[in-house]
């Protein structure tokens, strides 16, 4: 046997003088041992179909989306029949844990989570044990339940921080069954009429959804026990994000230029329409997301600010895909609709298609 003792030494210097960062890039070749995506062949039943909608934060817009402006959304994934819907929220257990945890997590209980307190005097529970007690009613939960039995669980939804799975319940009621009793008190209609709130995509798409298909509940999914990422990022990280973020509307990018006329049109049924086809077209994802987290990956500074960012949206995402697994862990073969800030689409597609159960359905078809 020859041995190509040159080219054996060459290799060897290239090794020796390369940079580590050329080394770890040589080292990224390497794959996986196992393709899990090709275990679907193996799948007993139908794949999980699972389809996600990337949306704009309504609460910031400018112009005010209306019950009449979103029907046509409404009616376009009411096609598409979900079996089960995920928002991007935090849950009650989870709001516990962070406020438990202030030191750790500060500020996050505050901006993120709904207090319990008008659920607890109501219901007399705390929030363990109205979770408790929901998951408990709906082991036996019937097929057409009764204006009690109704306003009995929404009540229990906002002993548990579910705020918005008491209002899938609620807006099943008739409108004359919209009152006090069974454990709703005067505190938590105020609640539930959410009189004076700003619009949102929780509630006017997924519940709205929800309550239309007859649905028990939807599901938070969001994870801010990341942020304890970004607490222990250094001195100077805030600083170098906030400038990021401004020069992201300086790029001449098309697909960034175009979205101050997108909000524009959100008025009309046609314009929510146009409006969410855009944000979930695959050249507007790969522009948003690469602008913002391909970017920062580059941005130069001695204590890689960029990576921390990214890195703490890689954790957060990676939670809420999870969080979503476990949505739909035990009712394998359903179909699964994800409401979820537009900016978190291309993530959570890119991890949940990693699973050998799911089976991602494009948006597109179901918004033609």
């Amino acid at each position: 046997m020859r041995i190509n003792l040159a080219g054996t030494l060459l290799s060897l210097l290239v090794s020796a003088c390369a940079s580590p960062l050329q080394q770890a890039h040589q080292l990224s070749s390497y794959q996986p041992a196992v393709d899990f995506q090709i275990w679907r062949n193996a799948v007993t039943g139908p794949l999980t179909q699972v389809a996600v909608l990337g949306s704009p934060h309504l609460s910031q817009e400018a112009v005010q989306v209306t019950p009449e402006t979103l029907e046509p959304l409404l009616d376009k994934l009411a096609k598409f029949n979900p079996t089960l819907i995920t928002y991007e929220g935090l849950s009650g257990e989870q709001c516990e844990l962070v406020q438990r945890h202030e030191k750790i997590y500060p500020g996050i209980y505050d901006y993120y989570c709904w207090g319990v307190e008008d659920g607890t005097k109501a219901t007399g529970l705390t929030l363990p044990e109205a979770r408790a007690a929901v998951e408990e009613k709906l082991k036996s939960w019937p097929a057409h339940p009764n204006p009690a039995q109704r306003r009995q669980l929404a009540a229990l939804f906002i002993a548990s921080g579910e705020r918005p799975s008491a209002s899938v319940q609620w807006l099943q009621l008739p409108v004359s069954e919209r009152k006090q009793g069974d454990g709703i008190d005067s505190a938590l209609i105020d609640i539930l009429s959410r009189v004076g709130k700003k619009p949102n995509e929780t509630y006017e798409i997924a519940v709205a959804l929800a309550a239309r298909l007859g649905l028990t509940r939807v599901y938070a999914v969001d994870d801010h026990t990341s942020d304890a990422v970004l607490a222990a990022a250094p001195d100077g990280y805030e600083a170098a994000i906030n400038a990021h973020w401004a020069g992201l509307s300086a790029k001449s990018v098309p697909e960034l230029q175009e979205l101050p006329k997108i909000s524009r049109r959100l008025t009309t049924g046609e314009g929510v329409l146009a409006a969410y086809r855009f944000y979930n077209l695959p050249q507007t994802q790969r522009a948003l997301i690469g602008t913002d987290f391909k970017d920062a990956l580059a941005l130069p500074s001695h204590e890689l600010y960029g990576r921390r960012y990214v890195a703490w949206f890689e954790v957060r995402n990676l939670r809420m895909a999870a969080n979503i697994r476990a949505v739909f862990a035990n009712q394998p073969g359903g179909r699964v609709l994800n409401v979820v800030g537009a900016s978190h689409k291309a993530y959570y597609e890119a991890y949940l298609n990693l699973m050998p159960e799911v089976a991602l359905v494009d948006i597109a078809t179901i918004l033609r």
